[in-house]
């Protein structure tokens, strides 16, 4: 697990749940605005993450109740940030993966984290773990997108070997703006013949 810093104990990081929609719900919409998923787009996600053909696969990081009970400065923004109560975990992200049960390249399709802890390592130990999941099943490939005018999250990405590929111009409406599309090799492929293939990018 990378380091999380700044938090005194470690987040865990779990299956998202239907009873997590409505904190996941709240936080989509404070995060991403007129881009938000609704609630029930989320919940038709997480339907597709379970059973026998599942093809994607959504994660939560957590803390824990007793976290609370140590630190009430960090329950308060819990509330603020859109978490659960004071008496119970606190919600601090979620993500999301298309893997097409590795018959395709894989997609990320939503990593958030909660303000009060953004730069503290929890969207790389979901990064991580969605990773491992496309490693996991076949995908060769995991991609994404991330509006141009992210840096800190694309230099999240390039931490962890994804490497730019490509724009989609005017991909994102609320502002408009291009997307990068950035890619982490996870099988390589063969080169021309004479010449070494490619290494992969572990992350």
């Amino acid at each position: 697990m990378p380091e999380v810093t700044g938090l005194g104990w470690a987040p865990r990081v779990r299956e998202m749940a239907a009873e997590d929609l409505g904190a996941v719900a709240r936080l989509e919409a404070e995060l991403f605005g007129a881009e938000a998923w609704s609630r029930d787009l989320l919940a038709a996600e997480l339907k597709a993450s379970h059973g026998p053909r599942a093809d994607r696969r959504y994660v939560v990081v957590e803390s824990d109740a007793a976290d609370h009970a140590a630190d009430h400065a960090a329950d308060h923004a819990a509330d603020r940030d859109g978490g659960v109560g004071l008496d119970g975990p606190r919600l601090l992200g979620y993500a999301g993966l298309y893997h097409a049960g590795g018959l395709s390249d894989a997609d990320l399709l939503t990593i958030a984290t909660i303000p009060s802890v953004r730069g503290r390592g929890i969207a790389s130990v979901m990064l991580i773990e969605l990773v491992s999941t496309a490693r996991e099943v076949g995908c060769p490939d995991v991609l994404l997108e991330v509006r141009q005018s992210n840096g800190a999250a694309q230099r999240l990405y390039a931490r962890h070997g994804f490497v730019p590929i490509g724009r989609r111009r005017r991909y994102y409406q609320a502002p408009p703006e291009d997307a990068v599309v950035m890619r982490l090799t996870l099988r390589p492929r063969p080169g021309p013949v004479g010449a070494e293939a490619g290494e992969s990018n572990p992350i």
